[in-house]
């Protein structure tokens, strides 16, 4: 049950991710840091219900020279917390939330060292600290 929603959160993935409009960030990544940065903030901005706290996934992707996405992100693995419904928004959330950072603004020489080379990105919902 949960593969279907998993297969069918990648569907809605991919067709946001087509949907995006191009990055409106003034200076594009030159380095890796940087481009991390970008991704890391497109997956720090993830909610997710109380209930799925502690839930992570990791998604698999490649970039094209561009900045655009290659193919199709892949969940390489899950740890989801809560019930079916809490699972099912966390992984909608996050699937959303790495889908807003595409296309990615970087520059010629990032694009070329990076292009088609296999990416992983891990989002997670962590419970957030008394006194928060």
């Amino acid at each position: 049950m949960i593969g279907a929603t998993v297969m069918r959160l990648l569907a809605l993935a991919t067709t946001l991710i087509v949907a995006a409009t191009a990055d409106a960030r003034a200076e594009p990544a030159s380095t890796l840091d940087g481009l991390w940065q970008r991704l890391g903030s497109c997956a720090q901005s993830v909610g997710g219900p109380a209930g799925s706290a502690g839930s992570e996934v990791t998604v698999l992707f490649s970039i094209k020279r561009d900045g655009s996405l290659q193919g199709q992100p892949r969940i390489t693995h899950t740890n989801l917390k809560g019930d079916v419904a809490a699972q099912k928004e966390f992984l909608s959330e996050a699937l959303k939330g790495i889908a807003g950072c595409f296309p990615l603004a970087i520059t010629d020489g990032l694009g070329g060292a990076i292009a088609g080379r296999p990416l992983r990105l891990r989002v997670m919902n962590r419970a957030r600290e008394r006194g928060a």
